[in-house]
């Protein structure tokens, strides 16, 4: 199972809602038992995955990350990587035999889900490589899902499925999971993004899609084959702007499922979203109460472009998977420094407040561990940003602000901000109420050293981060 053991002790925050949200089957919550511990140094080493799927090999007892363009890397703490696989060196992960299909070299063993999808070879919208893809260990056999699709905003697509004795493979003996390119329904998903989970019945799920076709679920056997045929069960709507990049997780403690989408384009307003539901296929709802499958615009945004001062740009966070490590749960996504930059990967703490919405990280992890910290420990002055609301290619700078010991916000935005039980926060901005967690994490800029930060979202589901001077 890749998420491994469920974190039983989650994280909370006190949070004004918006009148009349229900908290109907939010569970309990607990508060971390040690201090925080902040990061002694920073993140050290940067690779390039693109639509990282993250995945915990006991074998090795390595984390990897397998991306778009065949790329891969490896961690054994989720801070420093190492580059297995550079895009698009295909032959690392397969047996090196090709077959060239319109003008393309594509690994022997695709060549029955090449020759169904077709995709273009020339021009803007041509795809060479497969994307996304997701690997999952059944028995002693590993299993890539990967997609293929006929061009870029082609419908006819496929997801397949590989396998090998190792983690690094080679991969072969080829099966096609679930395809859109034989279908004669005009609304059929988009067969792109797999990623698998088990629920805590132990069933196995694949959920996948993108865009106008919307995000599906897809019940599997023991095998990781698909139950019977079709689609599945449509969990989040689509739209010309739509949501792509499907991850679902399980916290045990909330007794909820959480499934994180992308939304926008890659190029200009892209941002994490989340939902969630008490049942693994839905309904699927946000902060508002707003019923994903209805309505494509929904969920909470986790995170926009931005800029925190000295630190850089950095946009299109996103195409995220989730693990968790020793208790405590983590995003994997990419990143840009700017609008068509080039991409890495980041690992960031994801928390929750006390009605058991997510909360990102501000930093890239860099050690830091979960814990308390008390009010008079955390005031003082903080970058702060306000994340963009709904689709925005903005990059939002981050504003000075002083959170006093007085309770009250001071500088650039002007509010109160509160503690309970030395961990979850409650800030007023402008009218606006923030709920969150206090956390740790590792600044790069303007001088490197550990800080405290706050993260935490508003009653109309919009993220708010302040990050330590």
């Amino acid at each position: 199972m890749k998420l491994g053991k469920f974190f039983v002790s989650t994280l909370a925050v006190v949070m004004t809602f918006a009148a009349g949200l229900s908290l109907a089957g939010c569970k309990g919550v607990s508060v971390p038992d040690a201090p925080i511990g902040l990061p002694a140094s920073g993140a050290s080493t940067t690779v390039a995955v693109h639509d990282p799927s993250i995945f915990y090999d006991n074998t090795s007892q390595k984390y990897y990350a397998f991306g778009t363009h065949y790329a891969v890397a490896s961690s054994d703490d989720l801070i420093n990587w190492v580059q297995e696989v550079s895009e698009p060196n295909w032959t690392m992960l397969y047996s090196g035999e090709s077959v060239v299909i319109n003008g393309v070299s594509w690994p022997k063993e695709l060549e029955e889900t090449v020759n169904l999808v077709k995709p273009i070879s020339t021009g803007e919208k041509a795809v060479t490589t497969t994307w996304a893809p997701d690997v999952h260990k059944i028995g002693n056999k590993y299993y890539m899902y990967y997609s293929l699709t006929g061009g870029f905003g082609n419908f006819h697509s496929a997801i397949g499925r590989v396998e090998s004795d190792n983690v690094l493979g080679p991969y072969s003996n080829n099966t096609i999971i679930v395809e859109s390119v034989t279908s004669s329904d005009m609304f059929s998903p988009n067969c792109i993004d797999p990623e698998l989970i088990e629920d805590e019945k132990g069933t196995l799920w694949m959920v996948y899609g993108s865009f106008a076709g919307g995000i599906y679920l897809k019940e599997l056997d023991d095998n990781g084959l698909p139950v019977e045929e079709g689609f599945g069960t449509c969990l989040w709507a689509g739209d010309e702007e739509g949501v792509e990049g499907p991850f679902i997780f399980y916290d045990k403690a909330q007794g909820y499922y959480y499934l994180m989408v992308s939304d926008g384009s890659l190029s200009s307003n892209y941002n994490m979203r989340v939902a969630r539901s008490e049942k693994i296929d839905g309904p699927y709802t946000d902060i508002k109460g707003t019923e994903v499958s209805l309505y494509p615009d929904g969920g909470n945004k986790l995170a926009g472009n931005y800029n925190i001062a000295g630190a850089g740009n950095n946009v299109a966070l996103g195409h995220n998977s989730v693990i968790e490590k020793d208790g405590e749960w983590f995003v994997i996504c990419h990143v840009r420094d700017r609008i068509e930059g080039g991409h890495h990967l980041e690992a960031r703490q994801l928390y929750f407040n006390k009605e058991g919405w997510p909360v990102l990280s501000p930093l890239r992890y860099a050690g830091e561990t979960n814990g308390t910290a008390t009010a008079d420990e955390t005031a003082g002055e903080y970058d702060v940003v306000v994340h963009s609301e709904g689709l925005s290619a903005e990059i939002v700078p981050s504003v000075e602000c002083s959170f006093n010991a007085d309770g009250t916000v001071s500088g650039a935005l002007t509010g109160t901000w509160s503690m309970e039980r030395d961990y979850f926060v409650t800030i007023e901005l402008g009218g606006v109420s923030y709920s969150g967690t206090v956390c740790g994490g590792w600044r790069t800029a303007p001088e490197g050293k550990g800080v405290y930060c706050f993260t935490a979202t508003s009653s109309d589901g919009n993220a708010l981060w302040c990050v330590g001077r």
